[in-house]
């Protein structure tokens, strides 16, 4: 299942479903790109870039807020919710690669544990 706000093309092809309402918001996502692009033309890798626009923008406590607080994303939460207690099995996809920078899609793993 794709968490994707802004999926493009190639993604749709790629997965079975994506919720845009498990993305992080166009505010906080517009603003961590900016920051990401700030930061790479300063001279950072993409990856430092990108975990240092994470930290500047306060991706964690904007995007945990948005997951509490957005009726659109309670409603999905709480879709995806039940379908793990009905025993689906789901993977979330999105573009990043966990192992080197950030993603929502931890901050929403955890988030989705905890209403388990």
């Amino acid at each position: 299942m794709g968490v994707v706000r802004r999926p493009t093309g190639w993604f749709r092809t790629a997965i079975d479903e994506n919720c845009s309402a498990l993305g992080p918001p166009d505010d906080l996502l517009d603003e961590f790109k900016q920051r990401h692009e700030d930061f790479k033309m300063q001279g950072l890798c993409d990856e430092g870039a990108h975990n240092a626009a994470w930290d500047e923008v306060g991706f964690d406590e904007r995007y945990r807020t948005h997951l509490t607080e957005a009726a659109e994303t309670q409603s999905a939460v709480a879709e995806l919710t039940d379908r793990l207690r009905n025993e689906e099995h789901l993977v979330l996809v999105c573009f990043e690669n966990t192992d080197q920078k950030r993603c929502h899609r931890t901050l929403l793993k955890d988030y989705i544990a905890d209403q388990l």
